[in-house]
């Protein structure tokens, strides 16, 4: 998700170097990428219905937030494993964390663009002379390749687009500042709905729909536990029980959406809200096993590395991703 990204760089700066699992016992500690919600259902099914301690786990999921870099807590030991989305999982391997995707249960992406019909856009070649709020600390870079792709300046101008660096709300549409904004399909685009927006009054376009979409929500651990062949194993019934539990919240999305609801601590998420959030999150998981798809690992890599002038990454990753243990896992 989109704030997971932000606070990479603090994250990195203060890393002295990545810490090994403390212990090979039967504990796995799981740090999320942002609050408890929908997003992270089938981690939250998993534990709910018995599914990690049938594999003998004893599995503690750890909520995320603004000030939280999952990096930073699986490199100072505080996690076993993290989640995040690839631009900044990669982001961090080429400054010196080396992550390791071993699951991807996330199919497609969930980011898109939401606009004000009135403004007259129609396709993206109408975005020439309008603002876009655009999420930055690696966000932008999809963003950057598409417009590159489209041949439009992002310098602003009557045939280039103005980049309004966009907060994690949806107040710039809202207030006319923007003329689209960065959205979830599962969560900002509800939230501009439920101001009291018609979904007649907007026009939305769907990075995977223009074929600049990366990876979201991908299971990450660091390469040097991996060689552990005992964190190995524990990681192979994680993956294993976290992915029945996201198959389970597939068939049943309004049952998961009230499991997430249940572990809530903060009593902020709304049924209905958690509900639309989850529908809308099986579309993204469905179709994935767990096990990552090299064209879709390709595909997010490019895109990357064609961000504009200062690409997320310099080069092509070696070793971010794995198959080891979701070989093992779906047997």
């Amino acid at each position: 998700m989109k704030k997971l990204l932000c606070g990479v760089a603090l994250a990195l700066s203060m890393i002295a170097g990545p810490a090994l699992a403390a212990s090979h016992s039967n504990k796995v500690t799981l740090q999320l990428q942002w609050v408890t919600q929908a997003q992270f259902a089938g981690y939250y099914v998993a534990l709910d219905k018995g599914y990690y301690e049938d594999e003998g786990l004893d599995v503690t999921i750890l909520p995320g937030g603004p000030d939280i870099a999952p990096p930073q807590v699986l490199a100072g030991g505080g996690a076993d494993v993290m989640l995040n989305w690839m631009p900044s999982a990669l982001a961090a391997r080429e400054k010196g964390l080396p992550v390791v995707n071993i699951a991807q249960p996330f199919k497609r992406s969930g980011l898109m663009l939401t606009c004000w019909k009135d403004t007259g856009i129609k396709s993206p070649q109408d975005f020439k002379g309008k603002t876009i709020g655009v999420w930055f600390f690696g966000n932008e870079y999809p963003f950057l390749a598409w417009m590159s792709k489209e041949g439009i300046s992002t310098k602003g101008g009557p045939d280039g687009v103005t980049v309004l660096k966009q907060g994690f709300n949806v107040d710039p549409l809202l207030q006319r500042q923007a003329d689209c904004i960065s959205t979830m399909v599962y969560n900002e685009y509800g939230q501009v709905l439920d101001a009291g927006v018609s979904p007649d009054e907007l026009i939305t376009f769907k990075y995977e729909d223009q074929g600049v979409a990366t990876l979201e929500d991908g299971i990450y651990a660091l390469e040097d536990n991996l060689k552990d062949p005992a964190f190995r194993a524990k990681m192979v019934k994680f993956v294993r029980a976290s992915m029945k539990g996201w198959k389970y919240a597939e068939a049943h999305p309004d049952e998961a959406a009230d499991i997430v609801l249940e572990y809530d601590e903060t009593g902020a998420q709304t049924e209905a809200h958690q509900r639309r959030m989850m529908g809308e999150i099986a579309k993204l998981t469905a179709g994935s096993n767990g096990a990552l798809d090299e064209a879709d690992y390709k595909r997010t890599v490019a895109t990357l590395l064609a961000g504009g002038s200062d690409p997320v990454i310099s080069k092509e990753p070696v070793g971010a991703w794995t198959h080891v243990i979701t070989d093992e896992a779906l047997k």
